[in-house]
């Protein structure tokens, strides 16, 4: 008798509709990538090359392009020069002699901690946790435009889409935690780039990120539909009965056994998901602390008091990112539109650095903070009030997780155009991260059509100066 509807009609519809979300993953499969599984299993716990200073990422990702100059870059010779005519050789990706006028910061830097590492009014809450933050003011990058440095950033990869950078880290090391995904993305709206920046590419598409957006509703389709927790226990039982007809007749279809642990990563989520995203539990110095009402699900703040649990819970790699691919960071017009957007994210930050060290998480948690690009120095009249794109060098920070807390790496010149010392890459960011975790970014392949990639490609130094 021919069925009613087909067995991928069945899975769709099984696990109380959690089967659509194991689905999209599970279409993403390749058989090459599966067969490359250790195991026949993507998700399993592996060894890391070397022993590894961190477990786990928390990455903080300000979409837009943030100004180095105004935030973690202090520049005494921009506010003496402030109007002041240049001539720059790089204006937006296009090489010449541009005349230019030099823009004074909008905010005063003042040293924080111990360490007196110098950070703007702009991020008064992260200087007083600067001593746990190895600010790095060398950073740059390949591309001026927010779609491929955005790319660049999570795939190392500005012209092709790639594995990201979190889909790399669940592949090299797998997960701990069968019912939670590896590799969450915490975020209201998609960067630049989209969904590219957390996917798996070629890799096993449970490698891929899963987006959770704050409001009433993180997850669709979490809660089970069926009328009870044992008509759905029989559902999956038969599921799994014809799941295993179908590998017994085709023993070296690896893809299915990926495809079978992805509804289980699913059904597990509807027990624990729930749980980790209820807040409800957190004292009300917590809740303060990173500036949430009782009751409150969304804002940068829930992001961050999230991610700390997803974090407990033995998530891999959680990204955080503050806003999309508009109203953000991205300050053409004017500089003070920086001002709400660092408002939303620097006590919640702040709160982040400080919960984790307090329960004893920051050594082996590695929480990184970037943004895609920084901001000119200059523009083209000499009372402007924004800043434009500025590939050529930027800032970004890195702490615990086998990092020196309290210090800086490489500066840039004294007006903020170019790199002056200790250039540091994507590449070699990337390269680092990894290295943190006990990943070689060498030896941390894929083969695919015909040659071994990389996060790196073939590129890409550790910043041995920064480990502790």
């Amino acid at each position: 008798m021919k069925p009613v509807f087909g067995r991928r009609e069945l899975l769709r519809r099984s696990a109380g509709g959690l089967g659509s979300i194991a689905l999209a993953a599970m279409l993403a499969e390749e058989g090459s990538a599966a067969t490359h599984a250790a195991v026949n299993d993507p998700l399993a716990a592996k060894v890391p090359h070397f022993p590894a200073k961190a477990k786990r990422v928390i990455l903080l990702y300000m979409t837009g392009g943030v100004s180095h100059v105004d935030s973690f870059d202090p520049k005494p010779e921009l506010y003496a020069g402030h109007g002041k005519k240049i001539t720059v050789d790089n204006w937006q990706g296009k090489i010449g002699e541009f005349p230019r006028f030099l823009k004074r910061p909008d905010w005063q830097f003042r040293p924080g901690g111990e360490s007196g590492t110098e950070v703007s009014d702009l991020f008064p809450k992260t200087r007083e946790i600067v001593d746990e933050l190895c600010v790095i003011r060398s950073m740059s990058t390949d591309h001026t435009n927010h779609y491929e440095s955005t790319l660049g950033m999570h795939c190392g990869s500005w012209t092709f889409a790639r594995p990201s950078l979190g889909a790399w880290i669940s592949y090299g090391l797998g997960t701990v935690n069968r019912t939670l995904p590896s590799f969450v993305v915490v975020a209201p709206q998609a960067p630049y780039a989209g969904a590219q920046t957390w996917g798996s590419d070629f890799l096993p598409g449970s490698h891929q990120g899963t987006q959770f957006i704050p409001g009433d509703t993180p997850i669709p389709n979490i809660q089970p539909r069926v009328g009870s927790a044992e008509l759905q226990k029989m559902e999956l039982e038969l599921l799994a009965q014809a799941n295993r007809r179908h590998a017994e007749e085709r023993p070296d279809e690896a893809v299915l056994d990926a495809r079978i642990r992805s509804f289980e990563t699913a059904f597990g989520m509807q027990q624990e998901a729930p749980e980790a995203l209820d807040l409800s539990t957190e004292s009300a110095a917590t809740l303060q602390a990173y500036g949430l009402q009782p009751g409150q699900k969304n804002g940068f703040g829930w992001q961050c008091l999230v991610a700390r649990r997803l974090a407990e819970r033995g998530v891999r790699f959680i990204e955080l990112i503050d806003v999309g691919s508009s109203n953000n960071w991205d300050a053409h017009g004017d500089m003070q539109t920086h001002l709400p957007l660092a408002k939303n994210v620097d006590g919640p930050i702040a709160a982040l650095i400080t919960d984790l060290k307090q329960r004893g998480m920051l050594d082996d948690t590695l929480v990184v903070w970037t943004t895609e690009f920084g901001r000119t120095p200059y523009h083209e009249t000499a009372d402007h009030a924004g800043r434009e794109h500025h590939h050529q060098v930027f800032s970004s920070w890195l702490a615990g997780g086998g990092v020196k807390g309290g210090i800086v790496h490489g500066a840039s010149d004294d007006l903020g155009i170019a790199v002056d010392s200790d250039r540091v890459h994507v590449h070699d960011f990337h390269a680092t991260i990894l290295h943190l975790l006990g990943l070689d970014h060498e030896q941390l392949t894929f083969r695919h059509a015909g040659r071994d990639y990389r996060l790196t490609d073939v590129h890409g130094n550790v910043v041995r100066e920064i480990l502790s």
